[in-house]
């Protein structure tokens, strides 16, 4: 009898919940696997929302994941400066199968000096930052480069875990999950890209995050000049 395949996402203050919910979901419907959410501490951790989440697991009790995933949030802008998380994902990078993330949690790989030569997939807000850690920005819903599967923005963290379930298992079980969850998008609008968005809506949207961004990119700089 083989071992449970070890799957684990990092929490960390600020997370985007549905950048890790929605991967949760699909991971948790895998035949024979065990999933953990991972911080430094047992201790409640609050989200970008109202929600506050519980870890299951430590970083120091972690096991050796087979995959390690970041999702992102804001709160990755600090986590790229975060020596102990830092740490920890390299650790589980030498032996993981699968170094994997969702939306900004790309940086945070990154930012641990495990996507340098490698395509990645980010938040379209976060995709000029990916380049300040040797990682090539790539424009897509899901980015395959080896063994580093990273997903585009919030709601690709679907399309990531079931894209990654069928190279873990195989396509027919990443479908039935797909079934099982109904994800059969319709989107009321076609404004969930910058491409598609109206240009008022963009200019809305960038505005509204213009501070948010020169603060990011301050942190990258810090974090990029620690990793050189």
């Amino acid at each position: 009898m083989s071992a449970p395949l070890q799957i684990g996402l990092v929490l960390f203050p600020r997370v985007t919940q549905l950048d890790f919910t929605g991967p949760l979901q699909v991971f948790s419907s895998l035949p024979g696997a065990t999933v953990h959410l991972i911080w430094k501490r047992i201790e409640p951790v609050p989200s970008d929302s109202v929600l506050t989440l519980t870890p299951t697991v430590s970083f120091a009790d972690c096991p050796q994941l087979d995959v390690i995933c970041v999702p992102g949030g804001v709160g990755t802008d600090d986590m790229v400066n975060d020596e102990e998380m830092l740490a920890f994902l390299r650790r589980q990078a030498e032996g993981a199968r699968y170094i994997t993330s969702v939306c900004t949690g790309s940086l945070v790989l990154g930012a641990a000096g495990l996507l340098q030569g490698y395509r990645a997939a980010t938040h379209w807000t976060a995709m000029d930052f990916l380049s300040a850690f040797g990682a090539v920005p790539t424009k897509t819903r899901v980015c395959i480069d080896r063994n580093r599967v990273t997903g585009g923005g919030v709601t690709a963290g679907i399309d990531f875990a079931l894209t990654l379930v069928s190279l873990l298992h195989d396509r027919r079980t990443a479908e039935a999950i797909q079934l099982r969850l109904e994800y059969n998008p319709a989107p009321p609008f076609n404004s969930g890209s910058p491409d598609t968005a109206p240009p008022d809506v963009l200019a809305f949207m960038k505005d509204r995050i213009a501070a948010a961004q020169i603060r990011r990119g301050e942190m990258i700089d810090r974090a990029a000049a620690r990793l050189s």
